[in-house]
């Protein structure tokens, strides 16, 4: 049995690509790709991939490779914003340099982080760097998140992004074990026309929405 789309429930999914770890879905009407549910890892096998990055604050290469969505979010920010880093992982940074500049900013992470009872906040913003491919249920997730914004509110996502099948199959970010949910440009168009955001596109990696 072929499964609904995990973003927009679309039950008319489609054979994407197949090799000789995972099979890979397309949905014809948000564009999400994904990795069928039979390929998923189990918790413990997810968590141990987690628990080998390295990732540390004090990792200046690691600094600049946030700063891609640091950037563009703290310009969009009032001073002394209150925030949520989503899925920080066990070396939280973005959150660091967040708090250099002046916000405040609450830790979640489902394996890390996992005592923050987030979904009874608002936010001036959330953010979710290398999370949503990650995601099992990014439909469910993504309008949670929206809901703990506050109006005009700012959730910034840092994900790759898939161009089209040829490049796929070639892709390196689709080989982690981790990866199960890979989103299209216009998979982020219609998340924002779904939720009611204002959408914004920084490089190849980085999308800032605003909630209305």
């Amino acid at each position: 049995m072929v499964p609904s789309c995990p973003l927009c429930s679309c039950p008319t999914t489609q054979s994407y690509w197949t090799d000789r770890q995972r099979a890979y879905l397309h949905c014809p009407q948000c564009r999400l790709v994904f990795v069928h549910p039979q390929d998923y890892l189990s918790l413990e096998q997810e968590r141990a991939e987690y628990e080998l990055h390295q990732n540390h604050p004090d990792d200046l290469g690691y600094r600049r490779f946030l700063g891609r969505v640091f950037e563009p979010l703290n310009d969009c920010l009032p001073a002394a914003s209150c925030g949520l880093d989503f899925g920080c992982g066990p070396g939280p940074t973005l959150s660091v340099m967040l708090e250099e500049a002046g916000h405040r900013v609450a830790l979640y992470d489902p394996f890390f982080f996992p005592d923050l009872p987030w979904k009874h906040q608002q936010y001036d913003f959330i953010t979710a760097t290398e999370v949503v491919e990650h995601l099992h249920t990014p439909g469910i997730v993504l309008q949670e998140l929206v809901s703990q914004l506050k109006p005009a509110g700012w959730l910034a996502i840092m994900t790759k992004r898939v161009a089209n099948r040829e490049a796929f199959i070639t892709w390196h970010y689709k080989n982690d074990p981790t990866h199960v949910c890979f989103f299209h440009e216009d998979t982020f168009h219609w998340v924002a026309n779904h939720l009611h955001l204002r959408l914004e596109f920084y490089g190849n990696d980085v999308v800032l929405l605003q909630r209305g």
